[in-house]
């Protein structure tokens, strides 16, 4: 029997051979993941993995020549190539290994007891491969099994440290050569362990000798076997793993890449949405803050769009729209974006323009707009306003560009429609629109925290004797002060805090008659001013006739006035809204008569009590003057019709003597009195 012996400065050689080897491997992910190209990727791991085999499978022989092995020993071509395929899947699996971002801990066991038991079985298979005339192997059990046991706890140290080599980069070169000195310490270790376990018995043995050493054998080859087919079906198990679960990741990328597009982009036509609007905008904001570059914004609103949608249904609308969008999507250029920000509003988005660019955008949009559309066989022609603001001239956030471009396409409206208007407002003008802007914010505290008062003026007859007042609704502002509504009417019936503010309003109205009532004053009625917002809401009727049943008063005291131009905008509606306020037993006036439309003509259908003549009617009054006779007609026709005269804005005794000749019964203006909160106007009138 011969033991081994070893020339050991080739053992040292091989020894420098494998940390070298794994050094270089180790440093193989930057190499790989350098390129972006995921199959080439995979191609570099399969070839850096069959490189790194081949260094294993050369110190692998190189540590055997190191052995004083008898004379006229050889190799066995079949399993020495074989030996070196177990080598390269072993060392490709570690390359891979090496290139993941986690490494969690079943991940770290199977690893190391792969590349552990695929060193032993390169190691094994090739001493199979191993032929020397007139001597058979023999091997220790003990030390093949320590052997084996050295390659995986070895391998597994060298692979946590590679992972703690991804998260410390202040250490990178000094773990790289410690992961690395541990591989190959465990590859060393592995292959000198395994041929410390090897022994070489003549063939002229005795029977017993000859059957431990085929017993020796036999549990080498069962060791190789299972060690190589261990390695093979793991191998394919982790490949499978691994696709599976790069598929998945695919999907869930893909999943998430879908809802991030379904949060920014418009259900009906696909466009992007009002929230991609604030993200885009803001990144391109950042972008352009101290360039030179100006951005231009082009507001599109389609005109009278909701006589399409009335007169062939919403869903034609709908499908109107998208085939809009897909025909203003085709005139877009690289540097555009088209945005549907709501309704039938659209945003049109250039990043780099000039005026002449401007021009041509806009007149190509309304162009493609005003073609026919064919829409479930029904052709249909719309058109467009435009309005255009650029940044950072015309404002340097979204909010204020919108509110300007919106501007600018209400310009276009008021010129005809079908046209586009650039942003011009003057600085003053910008100043009231911020201004305004800015109120209308506070309203909604305001409505919030009812921060508001009723100012009462009272009304007279043509002798002084108070008949009434009229309720006007004052905003206590926190820093601009007393607000008079001409400042925030416009405002609440915009945002639609109109009709909260109408409903506290005849709330404190019904309140005011009850007390009033109570104390035998002459106040009585008050007259409530309605919106035509308010108007057209439809429980309108059923909250009256609640206040009125809460506070126990009598509806004739309550006055509803609505304006001329309301009550004419739906006289169908206003009809039959009159005589449910009538059947209430509420009072009726109209307000501002003589400055709407077709009055004289609906005014014998219309279920009122009072005609309010417009102050404009009273303002230049004087004897025969055409004011006069236009007066002398209203007040004879209303009477006739059994109506009470109510002029407003009486300011002088001349005016005041004019009306009461022709005939009209009540009179309010500042002449008589002005309005005031109800502590002032109770003290000013005892009566």
């Amino acid at each position: 029997m011969i033991h081994m012996s070893y020339d050991y400065a080739l053992v040292a050689g091989s020894a420098i051979v494998a940390v070298i080897t794994c050094y270089i491997a180790i440093s193989l992910e930057q190499l790989i993941f350098s390129n972006s190209n995921p199959t080439r990727q995979k191609v570099l791991v399969a070839v850096s993995g069959m490189v790194f085999g081949l260094a294993v499978w050369i110190m692998h022989f190189v540590g055997m020549l190191a052995c004083h092995l008898p004379r006229g020993f050889s190799f066995e071509p079949s399993l020495t190539f074989f030996s070196y395929v177990i080598a390269a899947l072993t060392s490709i699996f570690a390359v891979w290994l090496t290139t993941r971002d986690t490494l969690p801990l079943g991940r770290l066991i199977l690893g190391a007891f792969l590349m552990g038991a695929g060193i032993s079985g390169m190691h094994y298979t090739g001493m199979m491969g191993l032929i020397v005339p007139n001597y058979v192997l023999g091997y220790n059990a003990i030390l093949v099994v320590f052997s084996v046991l050295i390659g995986i706890f070895g391998s597994g140290v060298a692979f946590w440290l590679m992972f703690k080599l991804k998260q410390d980069e202040t250490q990178s070169k000094l773990l790289k050569f410690v992961a690395a000195s541990v591989l190959a310490l465990s590859i060393v270790g592995m292959h000198y362990t395994g041929m410390a376990a090897t022994s070489f018995h003549s063939s002229h043995t005795t029977v017993s000798q000859l059957e431990q050493f085929q017993k020796g054998q036999g549990l080498l080859l069962f060791i190789a076997v299972f060690v190589t087919s261990l390695i093979l079906i793991s191998t394919f198990i982790v490949a499978v793993l691994e696709l599976r679960l790069e598929e998945r990741n695919q999907q869930l990328l893909r999943m998430n890449k879908e809802l991030e597009n379904l949060a920014l982009q418009d259900n009906l036509t696909k466009l992007p949405n009002r929230l991609f609007l604030i993200d885009y905008t803001s990144s391109l904001f950042s972008l352009y803050k101290f360039s030179d570059h100006k951005i231009a914004l082009i507001y599109i609103d389609l005109d009278r769009f909701k006589a399409v949608n009335d007169a062939f249904g919403h869903h034609i609308g709908d499908e109107l729209l998208v085939k809009l969008a897909q025909r203003l999507h085709a005139l877009l250029e690289p540097d555009q974006k088209l945005i549907r920000i709501g309704g039938d509003e659209f945003l049109l988005v250039l990043e780099n323009f000039s005026p002449d660019r401007i021009e041509r955008v806009a007149d190509s949009v309304l162009q493609k707009i005003q073609e026919s559309f064919n829409v479930a066989g029904k052709e249909i022609n719309v058109s467009a306003s435009l309005g255009v603001v650029y940044y950072p001239d015309h404002g340097t956030n979204l909010h204020d560009l919108l509110i300007n471009a919106d501007a600018a396409m209400l310009m276009s409206k008021d010129q005809g429609r079908n046209t586009y208007s650039i942003f011009n407002y003057s600085l003053d003008q910008q100043e009231v629109a911020r201004s305004q802007s800015k109120l209308i914010n506070d309203l909604y505290k305001a409505v919030e925290e009812q921060q508001f008062v009723l100012f009462y003026q009272p009304k007279f007859t043509v002798n002084r004797e108070i008949c009434g007042v009229e309720a006007l609704i004052r905003w206590k502002h926190p820093s601009l002060g007393l607000l008079a509504p001409n400042m925030f009417i416009e405002g609440a019936e915009q945002t639609g805090l109109i009709i909260k503010m109408g409903y506290w309003a005849l709330e404190q109205a019904c309140m005011q008659i009850k007390e009033w009532t109570a104390q035998n004053r002459p106040f009585c009625p008050i007259a409530v001013n309605l919106s035509a917002v308010q108007f057209e809401h439809k429980p309108l009727i059923e909250t009256l006739r609640k206040l009125i049943e809460k506070y126990q008063i009598d509806a004739g005291n309550l006055i509803i006035e609505i304006t001329e131009s309301t009550a004419m905008h739906h006289i169908d509606v206003s009809i039959r809204t009159f005589e449910n306020l009538r059947n209430l037993g509420i009072s009726l006036a109209i307000d501002d008569f003589g400055t709407g439309h077709s009055s004289f003509l609906y005014l014998k259908d219309l279920p009122v009590d009072e005609l309010k003549i417009d102050r404009e009617f009273i303002k230049n009054l004087a004897p025969n003057t055409k004011e006069e006779i236009i007066l002398e007609s209203i007040i004879q026709l209303a009477n006739r019709l059994g109506l009470i005269v109510t002029a407003e804005g009486v300011e002088t005794e001349q005016q005041a003597d004019i009306l009461k000749r022709l005939g009209c019964q009540q009179l309010q203006g500042y002449l008589l009195g002005m309005p005031l909160p109800v502590d002032r106007l109770e003290s000013t009138f005892k009566v």
